[in-house]
């Protein structure tokens, strides 16, 4: 999948917005999806994205989170933790299958179909330049950065 034009895709936004894929051609755009709203790890990637929001914005790069959460809890979470940048409700599963993120994962001892945390940098001409899988939150958001500064 690296290297190739990612399918153009729309999906419910917070703010009252539709994402469109094409409408950010021309930008860089991080697309990060996490398992779930306000669980600790997803909040601290958040935050850290929040954080760095501006030295992304300063490199002509936009930022996206997707889960399979619904619209109403998106906004619950984007407004307590005030991040700038939209979150996307992948109810349907469509980018999820899009970006082959839906896992077997062990909860508890149990089996669970999950999102598998990872990060994906689709450059301005729409083209996949990097992906990362299995994320773990500590220091990933500074590498993101750092390698979007190379673009």
């Amino acid at each position: 999948m690296l290297n190739h034009i990612v399918p153009d895709f729309q999906l419910a936004a917070t703010s009252n917005t539709t994402f469109q894929l094409s409408n950010y051609l021309g930008k860089n755009l991080v697309i990060y999806f996490y398992p779930k709203d306000s669980t600790p790890g997803c909040t601290t990637q958040g935050i850290q994205f929040r954080d760095h929001y501006a030295e992304f914005q300063a490199s002509n790069t936009e930022i996206v989170g997707i889960s399979r959460d619904h619209l109403k809890s998106h906004e619950n979470f984007k407004a307590k933790f005030s991040f700038p940048f939209e979150l996307l409700a992948d109810t349907e599963e469509l980018a999820c299958a899009l970006f082959s993120v839906i896992k077997m994962k062990n909860m508890y001892g149990k089996q669970v179909r999950g999102i598998e945390r990872s990060t994906f940098v689709i450059d301005k001409n729409g083209i996949l330049v990097k992906e990362w899988r299995g994320v773990k939150v500590e220091g990933h958001v500074a590498e993101v950065l750092s390698f979007i500064q190379t673009l």
